[in-house]
């Protein structure tokens, strides 16, 4: 990198920097004039020394003793009164910006679509939010005053030094500007070595937390021994990199040492000769010494800080690249000024959904794919019909629901639902009228009735109770250890997957969807409990248009209409009698399927 795109980047993080803290200026204001001031005192402070030396040690004398204790006593409450303002000013606007940050970046995520999960890690997504802000945060609060601080004392300490001694001043700028050139040396070579830290860190947090979710595989492979000398690989490339970083920071502590006693060796020759001379009184000789053991560290934490400054810009690129990302299923202004939006809903222009669903010529593809799943697709559904969807791994079962909750929009054609364009009407609107029982179950953290009420907030347990029996779940619920407030736990995680997808399936039927949609509900039950879902699907999709992803054909044998899909397109469509009268690709998936259950048993 130039030295000039340098600079030009480390003024646009400063900008960027005082645009986060805009909303907090008059706080940052009072900050930095505090910082100011407290350095200001810090600077002050040895010239009383000069005072006590020059006047009452000199001449022997107590005059104006009182007064001096009392200017004394005052320069050093002031200094720790703003040095408690600058402080507590500094803790506040870092969590008043990391908390601005986060959440920014929370309401931002829910207007996203599919797309963008699926094209970026929970990591990378956890990274921005909690990592990216807090470093910023950081920076806009304690960084900002570092450079504050430091740039002011040693700028106070040089003019003060350059006002009593010249001569011995440009003694000690030579040194300081050396100081401030080993700093920049060192502070490059310690970025790149702690670039290569943090990505070998990236490494081995990949490989933990790979080797612990992945831990039944791991046994049931025996590769135990592998995957222990992979991290150990890992951890040793760590460990020379920490080395290496550890030698250049003892390397520089070495060398601002040794400036530090030339600095003070150069006072004092350089001083004691010139008062000797009688050039120079031994109270500015005390003064220059208090300075030039002082300078050092400024400049050091000046280079640091600012060094920081650049490497904080990747952050905040990569904090702006989330927020200014737009989703790909955005409402037009003329649909949110009639409907509203998720947080401000205009209810009173929300029409009622019937639930003739239809797909008319349809094509699409997935953002981050290359070859399209439908093709042309066109199906019209009857509201009130209970249509099951078939076929292979990647056939596009999945991606015609999705574009039904309109979780993603289509290339070209149009969904329509009750003869309109889902896109002539609010995404809030579609959802509100949906329920979708996904094929991996999960729930949030809090309790059974918690989790329940995430599809109706004002929910009864009464009506709580009655969607737990439509689906066969109530008495499962009542014979744990706390009933409704037994906790889910992260995830669901202290429930089987069995009672995690029997409350996902109780939670859509408590929202008394228009729609509902089944996504391979029942595939993670066991055949006891998939009876009792079974037995209640009828009653269930009754009045409602209902689609059901199936991998278990045997159990959307009484569907009004089964649609088998192949290489985005509809192979057949028809009832079950129909398609098994045919022989054709539908005949051939359901009795394949009974073959490896024959073989099984």
């Amino acid at each position: 990198m130039s030295f000039r795109h340098a600079d030009k980047k480390k003024r646009g993080t400063l900008r960027t920097i005082l645009q986060i803290g805009k909303p907090y200026a008059f706080r940052m204001i009072i900050m930095i004039t505090a910082g100011f001031l407290c350095s200001a005192c810090d600077s002050i402070l040895p010239l009383f020394n000069r005072y006590a030396i020059d006047h009452f040690i000199a001449e022997k004398t107590l005059d104006t003793l009182g007064l001096f204790i009392a200017a004394y006593i005052g320069v050093l409450i002031f200094q720790k009164a703003n040095d408690f303002t600058s402080a507590l000013l500094c803790g506040q606007l870092e969590v008043s910006v990391n908390r601005d940050l986060r959440n920014a970046s929370f309401a931002h995520f829910r207007k996203l679509s599919l797309s963008y999960f699926n094209k970026n890690s929970v990591g990378a997504i956890h990274s921005r939010v909690m990592s990216d802000t807090s470093k910023i945060g950081e920076t806009v609060s304690w960084k900002l005053m570092d450079i504050v601080w430091n740039g002011s004392y040693l700028v106070s300490i040089l003019v003060n030094m350059a006002i009593i001694s010249p001569r011995l001043f440009i003694v000690i700028f030579a040194l300081v500007v050396l100081a401030a050139l080993l700093a920049v040396i060192f502070q490059q070579k310690l970025i790149r070595v702690n670039r290569l830290i943090r990505q070998q860190n990236s490494v081995i947090t990949g490989d933990f937390n790979q080797t612990i979710t992945g831990i039944r595989a791991v046994k049931s492979l025996v590769i135990e021994d592998k995957t222990e000398k992979e991290f150990f690989s890992d951890t040793e490339i760590m460990k020379k990199h920490s080395v290496r970083a550890g030698r250049y920071s003892a390397m520089f502590s070495a060398a601002v040492s040794l400036i530090s006693a030339a600095a003070l060796a150069a006072v004092l020759w350089r001083g004691g000769m010139m008062t000797l001379e009688g050039v120079m009184i031994i109270g500015t000789l005390s003064v220059f010494m208090s300075y030039a053991l002082g300078m050092i560290e400024p400049v050091q934490n000046i280079v640091k800080t600012v060094s920081e400054f650049t490497a904080i810009q990747a952050n905040i690129e990569r904090y702006n690249e989330l927020i200014s990302t737009e989703s790909d299923v955005t409402d037009s202004a003329e649909i949110i000024e009639r409907y509203g939006t998720e947080e401000a809903p205009r209810l009173e222009n929300w029409e009622p959904m019937h639930g003739d669903v239809e797909f008319d010529r349809v094509t699409f593809t997935y953002p981050d794919g290359d070859s399209e799943v439908l093709t042309d697709f066109s199906l019209k559904i009857p509201k009130g019909s209970m249509v099951a969807v078939v076929g292979e791994t990647g056939a596009g079962k999945t991606t015609l629901v999705n574009l039904v909750c309109r979780f993603y929009e289509p290339d070209s054609g149009r969904v329509l639902i009750d003869g309109r364009d889902i896109r002539e009407r609010s995404a809030a609107w579609l959802h509100s009228h949906i329920g979708y029982v996904l094929q991996t179950p999960h729930l949030f953290s809090g309790t059974i009735r918690d989790n329940l009420r995430y599809a109706k907030p004002d929910a009864t347990d009464e009506e709580i109770h009655a969607a737990l029996e439509a689906v066969s779940a109530l008495d499962i619920v009542e014979h744990l250890e706390n009933g409704l407030d037994t906790p889910a736990g992260e995830g669901g995680n202290s429930l089987s997957t069995g009672q995690k997808q029997l409350i996902s399936f109780a939670r859509a039927v408590l929202s008394d969807p228009d729609i509902l949609i089944l996504d391979e509900a029942t595939s993670s039950v066991d055949t006891i409990t998939e009876k009792r879902i079974q037995s209640a699907i009828k009653s269930l999709t009754e009045g409602r248009t209902s689609f059901v992803i199936a991998h278990r054909l045997s159990t959307i044998v009484g569907a009004d209409m089964i649609i088998a899909v192949l290489d985005g397109k509809i192979a057949e469509q028809g009832t079950h009698r129909e398609l098994m009268e045919k022989k054709g690709y539908y005949y051939s998936l359901y009795t394949r399927q009974h073959e490896d259950i024959d073989k099984v048993l």
